[in-house]
């Protein structure tokens, strides 16, 4: 019974952690984040999986096509909202050594977005030393 409720606590204090760290992520990208001195190019498009109608919706998986020469290791993070709140938030990183590659597809639900739609803003960035530094932004509406 005890380590079952340790188990539990260590549990939500692993999400909670999570959370916090994922959420701020592209606010230090936006507001600390530096700008490379040298000429870079960036981008990523939205890569809609498993719809018949080619738009992300609520319970559907997405992913990105990323390319940039500003670093070697990009990173996405992904956040959807309803109605201002956050329901979603995942990152990942976009590169041949990244040791979760399964975390590049993204199912648009969690356990705070039952249903509905969701605004959704995906972030570029990546890791210079401590800082995070911005490399573009994405915005998309999960449809129901």
């Amino acid at each position: 019974m005890f380590t079952k409720t340790l188990a539990s606590i260590f549990a939500l204090f692993f999400m909670a952690i999570l959370v916090l760290v994922s959420a701020s992520l592209p606010a230090a990208a936006a507001k600390g984040g530096r700008h490379n001195s040298a000429a870079t190019s960036s981008g990523f498009t939205l890569v809609v999986l498993n719809s018949t109608d080619g738009l992300a919706h609520w319970g559907g998986q997405v992913t990105f096509a990323v390319s940039t020469t500003a670093t070697t290791e990009p990173h996405v993070s992904l956040q959807c909202s309803q109605n201002g709140v956050l329901v979603y938030s995942a990152q990942t990183g976009f590169y041949a050594g990244y040791l979760w590659p399964w975390t590049q597809v993204m199912t648009l639900s969690s356990t705070a977005w039952s249903g509905g739609s969701g605004d959704c803003v995906a972030t570029l960035y990546d890791f210079s030393g401590a800082d995070v530094v911005s490399l573009g932004t994405l915005s998309f509406t999960a449809y129901p």
